[in-house]
């Protein structure tokens, strides 16, 4: 099977949040999809370790952020690298409560939904969820989504392990060995001299070494040490 092909498959990138009580996650998705209008009902995908899915399997709410095209790099670390077992992921960024009590992402977010749980699906390593939609709001009608194919190609970032869309060989690019390029160890964004960053202002032809000190990786944000050089 050629692993490629899937990457032409379309998707967008969303941030899914659910509750149990005080407790609050989300995480960073790329599967949502309209199944039906009437009633207006939204599936999601979510794996069975992240921690958001038991929330969800509990309190049968979740919500939905549309997040936009230039959606910052630390919501993308945030949300979709760092484990909400460890990690209160919205002591810092700006949020709503629905009318079901689940937490609403507003940072980088163009519309949200809030959904309530009908059906379950266990379908291997992931549950599909279907919820009836319960309320949602337009933020930005003017701004474009982000798509999982500019994230890939233009970010140039990398599946979380958890996610659906999530190969071994996405993760581990062959890379030549002449070549000095350096991979986040917290993302898996390459970082190409080539190609340098020129949205964060890297020319073309600019070697890792030579970045600025307080360059962070363009995807999750992290620093300059938690890059590796690619053998």
């Amino acid at each position: 099977m050629n692993v490629r092909a899937l990457f032409k498959i379309t998707y967008g990138l969303y941030i899914i949040s659910s509750k149990r009580g005080e407790k609050m996650n989300g995480y960073i998705a790329n599967t949502v999809f309209q199944v039906t209008s009437e009633p207006p009902q939204i599936a999601i995908v979510c794996n069975k370790n992240n921690f958001t899915a038991k929330l969800i399997q509990e309190s049968k709410v979740f919500s939905i952020s549309v997040l936009q095209k230039e959606t910052k790099p630390d919501i993308i670390g945030l949300f979709g690298y760092k484990c909400g077992k460890d990690t209160n992921k919205f002591e810092h960024i700006n949020y709503t409560i629905g009318k079901t009590g689940t937490p609403i992402v507003l940072d980088d977010t163009i519309s949200w939904f809030e959904c309530e749980v009908v059906q379950n699906f266990d379908v291997g390593s992931h549950i599909i969820f279907i919820g009836r939609i319960i309320n949602s709001k337009m933020l930005a009608e003017e701004k474009e989504p982000l798509t999982y194919s500019y994230y890939r190609n233009v970010k140039k970032g990398k599946a979380p392990k958890n996610a659906p869309t999530y190969i071994k060989e996405d993760v581990h690019e062959k890379v030549p060995a002449n070549k000095k390029k350096y991979k986040c160890l917290i993302c898996g964004y390459i970082y190409d001299p080539e190609e340098g960053d020129p949205e964060n202002g890297i020319v073309p032809g600019t070697a890792f070494k030579d970045l600025p000190d307080d360059w962070t990786c363009p995807v999750c944000g992290t620093e300059k040490e938690n890059f590796e050089e690619i053998k």
